[in-house]
C-alpha cells in the first residue's frame, strides 16, 4: 500500500512537471506572437500613413505632375488660409 502511494505521488509529480514545462512553452510562444503582432501593427500604421500621404499627394497632383508642383499648390493654399485668418482677425 505504501509503495502504491509512493508510485502515485511520483506519477503526479511527473504529470505536474510535464504540465509546468508545457505551460512555460506556451507562455514563450504567446510572448513571441505578441511581439510579432506588435511589429505587424506598427507596420500597418506605417503603411497607412504612407497610403494617406500618397492619397494626399495624388489629390493635389491629379495630372501626374511633380511633387514640387504639389508642394507649390499646398503653399498657395496655406497662404490663402493665412490671408483669410488675418481678414477675420482684423
Amino acid at each position: 500500500m505504501l509503495e502504491k502511494l509512493k508510485n502515485s505521488i511520483a506519477e503526479l509529480i511527473a504529470l505536474y512537471e510535464a504540465e509546468k514545462a508545457e505551460k512555460e512553452s506556451l507562455r514563450a510562444a504567446l510572448s513571441e506572437r505578441e511581439e510579432e503582432a506588435d511589429a505587424l501593427r506598427k507596420r500597418i500604421t506605417e503603411l497607412e500613413d504612407k497610403m494617406e500621404s500618397l492619397r494626399l499627394s495624388a489629390a493635389f497632383n491629379p495630372s501626374g505632375g511633380s511633387n514640387a508642383s504639389a508642394k507649390e499648390k499646398i503653399d498657395r493654399m496655406i497662404r490663402e488660409i493665412d490671408k483669410c485668418i488675418s481678414a477675420l482677425e482684423g
